[in-house]
């Protein structure tokens, strides 16, 4: 009987070695997470989460280090750190990351399918505005519409929208941003009916004078407008 004791205690003295080494790194990865934002190293910040989620994985932890991946315009990274399917029991945030990693690798139907369950739990102009602008680009005009208004109805002067399409990038009321798709939206429809398209712009730009994607938006319309006129009537 004493001989069985020791043996079971000599197999149980490594387990417990393990947990006390296991609880020490988790503490030590906890330390090197906080050191590294102090520092704002954002390479240090993925190491220490990727470490911790695999010591003790944790959703919350998991989310976050999406979304340190996403911020960081590392998409992939951020969409196989949470996975890419449609999941209603996601948080606000996993909904956010795969919403806007989807769009940004150019997976407008996927981002749209995220950005919907988001907008069911928090209904706002920002998410109509992004809803109705991948919907634009898909061909479904009839769903861009519904966002559209509804972003009208809802926004607020308040509001503010960022664009990257030039090397500065600028902010915008996000109402002006609403207009702006509303004549692309016109275009879409009835290409042939190009002054209501131009109208809705110019709107945007009495809203926004600097919203320089509307600006090329109006030239491209009154070009095509201009070329349409001169064509010889037969």
């Amino acid at each position: 009987m004493k001989k069985l004791s020791i043996v079971s205690l000599l197999l149980l003295f490594p387990l417990g070695v393990f947990a006390q080494s296991e609880e020490g790194l988790i503490k030590h990865y906890e330390n090197y997470y906080e050191q590294m934002k102090v520092q704002g190293d954002v390479q240090g910040i993925i190491n220490a989460l990727t470490h911790l989620n695999v010591l003790k994985p944790n959703k919350f932890r998991k989310d976050t280090l999406a979304y340190v991946y996403a911020s960081n315009n590392q998409h992939l990274q951020a969409l196989n750190t949470i996975g890419i399917e449609e999941d209603a029991a996601d948080s606000d945030l996993a909904l956010q990351i795969k919403a806007s990693s989807f769009k940004a690798i150019n997976e407008p139907k996927r981002a749209i399918a995220q950005y919907e369950l988001l907008i069911k739990r928090k209904p706002s102009a920002f998410l109509d505005y992004e809803i109705a602008d991948l919907k634009i680009q898909i061909g479904d005009n009839e769903g861009a519409l519904k966002h559209i208004d509804n972003g009208l109805q809802t926004v607020t002067d308040q509001m503010k929208y960022a664009f990257y399409e030039r090397q500065q990038p600028y902010q915008v009321p996000l109402k002006a941003a609403l207009l702006h798709i509303k004549g692309l939206h016109a275009f879409n429809i009835n290409k042939e009916d190009m002054a209501t398209a131009i109208s809705y712009i110019d709107q945007a730009l009495a809203i926004a004078p600097n919203f320089n994607l509307a600006s090329l938006s109006k030239q491209a319309l009154e070009s095509r407008l201009q070329s349409v006129q001169k064509e010889p009537e037969n």
